[in-house]
């Protein structure tokens, strides 16, 4: 596994949904002093139960984040993907069970903390059907996707396939989960 410092200053997290993007940011973000860029929070409006925001203005927010000198981005978007690739410095790839994945998706929503890593603003979390045929159904296989592009970006890159490896990752790295 590559070093922490290797992945550079502008960091890419990308993985399915729920499987622990914002809550690694987080961790990466404290241990580096990097802000952290929570793509779900951009995507949609404040206040509202995860309405998106006008596709022009979210790319807009996408744009303006990825000119700092230093952050780390979690999330996919992958229409917008190809210009954060070319300011990020390295990748990481997480992903994990689709049931694991659906199970936090269950739990987030029903608990729906203010304080969880990339919680939007005021949300009115309701649990969704098409949220979960997305995590039982189409997003399956991106962990595949989302590796052939980061290794065809040529950045450095780490990828944790199970919840296990990802637990090493975060020893590894000394992060703290919160």
């Amino acid at each position: 596994m590559l070093p922490l410092h290797s992945l550079g200053e502008r960091i890419v997290v990308l993985g399915p949904s729920n499987a622990g993007k914002s809550t690694l940011a987080v961790a990466v973000s404290k241990k580096l002093g990097l802000p952290a860029v929570h793509l779900d929070q951009l995507h949609h409006l404040p206040n509202t139960d995860w309405k998106p925001r006008p596709e022009a203005e979210f790319a807009a927010l996408h744009d303006a984040a990825i000119l700092g000198d230093r952050w780390i981005i979690d999330g996919n978007y992958s229409r917008l993907m190809p210009q954060r690739l070319a300011r990020a410095t390295g990748g990481i790839l997480i992903t994990s069970n689709h049931w694991l994945r659906f199970s936090r998706y269950l739990k987030r929503t029903l608990i729906n903390r203010s304080d969880r890593a990339g919680h939007l603003e005021g949300a009115k979390d309701s649990i969704k059907w098409e949220m979960i045929h997305w995590i039982l159904v189409k997003t399956r296989s991106s962990g595949i996707k989302y590796s052939k592009v980061l290794h065809e970006s040529g950045l450095p890159t780490v990828e944790c396939r199970t919840a296990a490896a990802l637990k090493n990752l975060y020893r590894i790295w000394d992060l703290r989960p919160r």
